[in-house]
């Protein structure tokens, strides 16, 4: 286990300490941090002896006096110090299993470290979890958890999952509401296993946990060209039934408390429900409420665009398949002279034409499209990357596609549940 400094803060104890990035921590006060949880308990001491490995091999013990307060302004390369939970069940939909090989190392990964749920919003199983691992989340009192529970019919998840262990939801949510730990919960809906009866059923057990469940998102299972396992995709009529059962549970509860994902509606022919039905938007990254918040940001742009260009110019908006059905909707509305603005829906043939989401396309699917479309200048959402480069799913780099169209302008936007930067695009020009 090594705690390596990756960043510190100007100005702060650390910088006046002459500590630097790849300096490691040995201890502080004695007792070497777990992870960032025991981290921020250790440093709230007004008196830290803080025990320093330098990058030059050189160690090095300081006595720091500070306010209780005071942080040492150091920031790391992960939050968890130690081995990080791995995941233990073999899920029947689960997407890391159903990669081709190949990919970088980090896309076979598998975490379920509640940890990691509690910092940065991954979804935990609870199945892998021990005495000792209870105990200090008890005792920690983390909250919210984001916890997958796809159905609390014990046989039925232990099946999905492929582990005994999954059978015990229900105690495991009993332990959580008895400490008083919210959570966030998920359901990956898969046709002929958790939905129709089985989905009402966990509705019906899930009342009980009002006072701890903060929300629960319902998204449908992706399902890959390279998936073993005989699964379904949702269709119109599971659509139309998972919305109706969604909207039967929140009256119910007296609150909005389950959303189905942006996708259910796209497949029903539904309309997005308004911003009330999504609260605080607490599941976006699940892709609930993207769509209400990319439309509303859009109706705000739309007067704010430019009347006319001063040159003629041409944008294509590269995404994926759904969010192309919406931004085709935007782009009727837009009427910007000179401007001519293209929606292309990436079909994804790495993974098969039955993912659509704009996180999964991959360079080669890009430059695919690049090659039957006359593109010049490419918008692409920074979702298709690997967060903080420019690096797509497949190891292809946008610096790799400029190299082979130098002629084309490509401009990335960051915030995909938002037009206001695509309106700067254009506004640029």
């Amino acid at each position: 286990m090594k705690i390596i400094i990756s960043d510190i803060k100007e100005g702060s104890i650390a910088h006046q300490l002459n500590l630097s990035q790849g300096d490691e921590i040995i201890s502080i006060n004695n007792t070497a941090p777990r992870d960032i949880i025991d981290y921020s308990f250790l440093v709230k001491d007004e008196e830290i002896l803080l025990h320093v490995k330098h990058k030059s091999g050189e160690e090095e013990l300081f006595e720091i006096e500070k306010d209780f307060d005071d942080d040492l302004g150091i920031s790391f390369e992960s939050a968890v110090f130690d081995r990080v939970k791995p995941c233990a069940n073999k899920c029947i939909f689960c997407f890391v299993d159903q990669q081709p090989k190949g990919l970088r190392k980090s896309l076979y990964v598998k975490d379920d470290d509640w940890r990691l749920s509690y910092l940065q919003g991954t979804y935990i199983t609870l199945t892998n979890m021990k005495e000792k691992d209870w105990q200090r989340l008890e005792g920690f009192h983390p909250s919210p958890l984001f916890v997958s529970i796809h159905t609390t019919n014990p046989d039925l998840r232990a099946k999905m999952l492929n582990n005994p262990n999954a059978a015990g939801i229900m105690d495991d949510l009993e332990r959580l509401k008895k400490n008083d730990i919210k959570i966030h919960g998920q359901i990956v809906l898969c046709p002929t296993y958790n939905d129709g009866d089985e989905l009402l059923r966990t509705f019906e057990d899930l009342k009980k946990f009002k006072k701890i469940l903060n929300s629960l998102a319902i998204v449908p299972v992706g399902v890959s060209k390279y998936r073993k396992e005989n699964l379904k995709t949702v269709d119109k009529d599971v659509a139309n039934f998972v919305i109706k059962a969604v909207e039967d549970f929140n009256l119910q509860m007296k609150k909005n408390i389950a959303m189905a994902s942006d996708e259910f509606f796209l497949i029903s022919g539904q309309e997005i429900p308004n911003k009330k039905y999504y609260g605080n938007f607490a599941q976006i990254e699940d892709g609930v409420g993207a769509i209400r918040l990319l439309r509303d940001d859009f109706e705000k742009c739309k007067r704010k665009l430019k009347k006319s260009l001063k040159k003629p110019c041409s944008l294509s908006l590269l995404t994926g398949l759904s969010a192309a059905k919406i931004f085709e909707e935007f782009r009727k509305e837009i009427s910007t002279e000179g401007l001519g603005f293209e929606v292309i829906g990436v079909t994804n043939k790495f993974f098969g034409d039955k993912i659509n989401v704009t996180g999964l396309v991959t360079g080669q699917d890009l430059i695919n499209e690049i090659k039957e479309k006359n593109v010049k200048n490419a918008i692409i959402p920074s979702v298709m990357l690997r967060e903080g480069t420019d690096e797509f799913l497949d190891g292809i780099k946008i610096s790799d596609i400029k190299k082979q169209y130098p002629d084309i302008k490509f401009y990335i936007i960051k915030d995909c549940y938002k037009f206001a930067e695509i309106m700067k695009i254009i506004n640029s020009l």
